[in-house]
């Protein structure tokens, strides 16, 4: 039940939205040649003292008017669509230069801080292998290696391992490396797989011949989703448009024989899932906006058949649906926002025929159904916590799987296997590091497989995390999840992190990082504020922090660090802020609405240039997220967005420290919004505190791939954030 593409990533510290180490020499001779032409005489002031001074880029104006708005933007000309021109690079370099010259003086503590973290990791390690048709299939890490080996064994765990995908072994000679798809066919001898090696999240299909080790010459560019029909031999590919980046298009593929487009969504405001029921009886295709979707459906054993649409698509009602034993259960919003699940015969799934399963609830959000041959499990939500409740589909019973901490994230883990009685889930709290659990669905007992090991030893007691409430200036409850050392006693002038996100009805999960504990164990608190324009409380959650209402997010965000500060957590000489992505949107406006309130902001891959962007189709995920910001192109959202776009309200004054980390690949927020952002606001700020932008030449949205180098990002981050706050030791 996928969500639609967006400007959104989950940053560290909650899963890994990682950032490289600096890559000053790929482009040396250019920037010696064109250094004096991007930047100004200042440049040479930095080479010639020992206190660095940082670049000033060149402005050029270009004028932009619309419904009777004059916007002018000096800086359009660091905007290089190819990644290639000389000028812009070398400008990104002496950026480069002038953050690494900055942070020097702390490289000891940074180095300190990277090794500290990694000696909680246990470099060797191994995933809980899973079954699917008689293989148990698993990855595991090898010290030293930056990436994790993909293998399985046949029958028994004790049988000889079979290596699938050795992602070191792809990523020589190259600066970046991720798997995308991995799916395996139902005879087990061959993977059909995707990888990017740029970080522009451009995925291309690679098909493996399992039985002789050998990759077969069909391949694809620009591949989404994969899925194999029951035949073996034909793949059916979802491919993304090479411009807009919109998975619009989907493709038949017989091995050895001819690749066929059978179906393109021409909505531009619709992205296209595949997906296979878990009993593996059918093909599914979802066509899904951020308010909209409809989904089709094919017998995986009827490759050349057409897929047909279970039910049309209604504008502002979303639908999911799964497959067992002739049934459809349909996960839909006809009946209320916050879903309810019915069921219907494949033969005649008409509304006439619904069965309601499990009823709609305005308090409670339905995130998603679990099929097994005689259980289903579903995940709600509810005050801001994910619950399972297990159904027995023959006896018609069910219950509740109950968590014992005031705030932690839970989610399915692999199950691959229909016919079984064990369901697989993840849970780890602020607190708790991350546990896979095995729960049988009839008997109820629960077996801990594995929890993730911090080297060194962990006592969670010592630690203490609480679920808090801020509230907003239009009197709404804020959640507030806020954790830090035990014996902590609140002075008022407490180091904290505060960290937010608000965007595309996204929860931001209460996790686990061993990172963080370097935090933690220095007397920091570290806090997620739960604001609207996520998920946590239901879709109405969502809604109120989204399109003409977007500035809910920002003034909740505030009302968390007000309230923090209020209840002598910290103080604004002592307060920290992150958010990455649709998150950094969030740190530009609220800075720019109260740069008084924090000391300190990490800003990672952040989108700042609003009107620009979103007035731009040709940009990736554009138009399709019309329906989430506002489509500028009519006066009423063009107008409310102008008034919080951050890189458009940026004035003289005073800001906090400030490190803004973009990525020279990333297709979901183009470097050149925080490039332009912060060569703005070198102009415009009358304080002296550090502001610096730190680039990764070679990586996307998500960072370094690498696990080394995402930790030495992190130690790098840390160390900004520390030093700033005064602490260094």
């Amino acid at each position: 039940m996928a969500a639609p593409v967006g400007r959104f990533s989950l940053p560290r510290p909650f899963f890994p939205e990682r950032f490289d180490a600096v890559r000053y020499l790929a482009h040396k001779f250019f920037t010696s040649q064109l250094i004096a032409v991007v930047v100004t005489a200042s440049l040479t002031v930095m080479a010639q003292t020992t206190r660095p001074t940082p670049p000033i880029a060149k402005k050029e104006p270009r004028v932009f008017e619309l419904h009777g708005d004059r916007r002018v933007d000096d800086y359009f000309w660091l905007r290089d669509d190819k990644r290639q021109n000389p000028e812009v690079i070398a400008y990104l370099e002496a950026e480069n230069a002038y953050t690494e010259s900055a942070m020097a003086p702390h490289k000891a503590f940074e180095d300190k801080l990277y090794r500290e973290m990694l000696a909680r990791i246990k470099e060797t390690d191994l995933s809980v292998p899973y079954l699917y048709r008689n293989f148990f299939y698993y990855y595991r890490t090898e010290q030293g290696k930056q990436y994790p080996i993909y293998c399985r064994k046949k029958g028994s765990l004790d049988a000889p391992e079979e290596i699938l995908i050795d992602l070191n072994q792809l990523a020589e000679g190259k600066s970046f490396m991720a798997l995308g798809a991995f799916a395996v066919s139902d005879d087990g001898r061959r993977l059909a797989y995707t990888t990017d090696d740029t970080g522009y999240r451009q995925y291309k299909l690679h098909i493996k011949d399992l039985t002789t080790g050998e990759h077969l010459p069909d391949t694809a560019e620009r591949v989404t989703s994969v899925e194999w029909a029951a035949d073996n031999q034909t793949l059916f590919l979802v491919i993304e448009d090479p411009v807009t980046k919109r998975s619009n298009k989907l493709f038949r593929h017989t091995l050895g024989g001819k690749t066929e487009e059978i179906l393109e969504e021409t909505d531009e405001l619709y992205n296209l899932g595949l997906d296979r029921t878990r009993d593996r009886k059918y093909l599914t295709l979802l066509s899904i906006s951020s308010t909209t979707s409809e989904v089709r459906y094919l017998p995986s054993d009827q490759p050349q058949g057409t897929f047909q649409v279970l039910f049309p698509r209604t504008e502002g009602i979303r639908y999911f649906a799964e497959h067992r034993n002739g049934e459809w259960f349909i996960l839909t919003q006809d009946g209320g926002k916050n879903f309810r699940i019915v069921r219907a015969p494949v033969s005649d799934p008409s509304k006439s025929n619904w069965r309601e399963f499990v009823p709609h609830n305005p308090k409670v959000k339905i995130e998603s159904i679990d099929l097994f041959a005689r259980h289903a499990v579903v995940t709600t939500r509810e005050d801001g916590l994910q619950k399972f409740t297990v159904f027995d589909l023959e006896q018609g019973k069910s219950h509740l799987i109950a968590f014992p901490e005031p705030a932690y994230a839970v989610g399915g883990a692999t199950n691959a296997e229909f016919e079984t009685t064990k369901f697989r889930y993840a849970y780890e709290s602020p607190i708790t590091p991350r546990s896979v659990y095995e729960y049988d669905l009839a008997t109820r007992q629960q077996t801990l497989l594995k929890q993730n090991e911090v080297v060194g030893g962990y006592d969670k007691t010592q630690y203490v995390t609480k679920r808090l409430f801020a509230t907003a200036s239009d009197g709404t409850k804020i959640p507030l999840t806020v954790t830090y050392r035990k014996g902590l006693r609140r002075t008022g002038k407490n180091p904290t992190l505060l960290y937010g996100y608000g965007s595309y009805g996204i929860s931001i999960p209460d996790g686990f990082s061993s990172n963080r504990l370097s935090l933690l164990n220095r007397g920091m608190i570290f806090a997620v504020a739960h604001i609207r324009g996520g998920g946590e409380m239901g879709e109405e959650w969502h809604e109120q922090g989204k399109m003409m209402q977007k500035k809910n997010t920002f003034t909740d965000f505030i009302a968390c660090a007000e309230f923090l500060i209020r209840e002598k957590y910290t103080s604004p000489a002592h307060l920290a802020i992150q958010g990455g992505s649709a998150g950094g949107l969030l740190m530009g406006a609220v800075v720019n609405m109260r740069p008084d309130l924090f000391r300190v902001v990490i800003s990672q891959v952040p989108f700042v240039d609003v009107m620009n962007t979103m007035l731009d189709p040709t940009l990736p995920l554009t138009t399709g997220e019309y329906i989430e910001w506002g489509n500028p192109n009519e006066k009423a959202a063009y107008d409310y967005m102008r008034s919080y776009s951050p890189y458009d309200n940026l004035r003289p004054g005073n800001y906090p420290a400030m490190l803004v980390i973009t990525a020279l690949n990333d297709s979901q927020v183009a470097y050149w919004e925080p490039a332009k952002y912060v060569a703005k606001l070198r102009t415009l700020k009358k304080d002296n505190n550090l502001l610096l932008l730190k680039t990764n030449m070679g990586a996307g949205h998500g960072g370094a791939s690498g696990r080394y180098d995402a930790l030495r990002e992190t130690a790098f981050y840390y160390t900004f954030l520390l030093t700033q706050l005064g602490i260094e030791k």
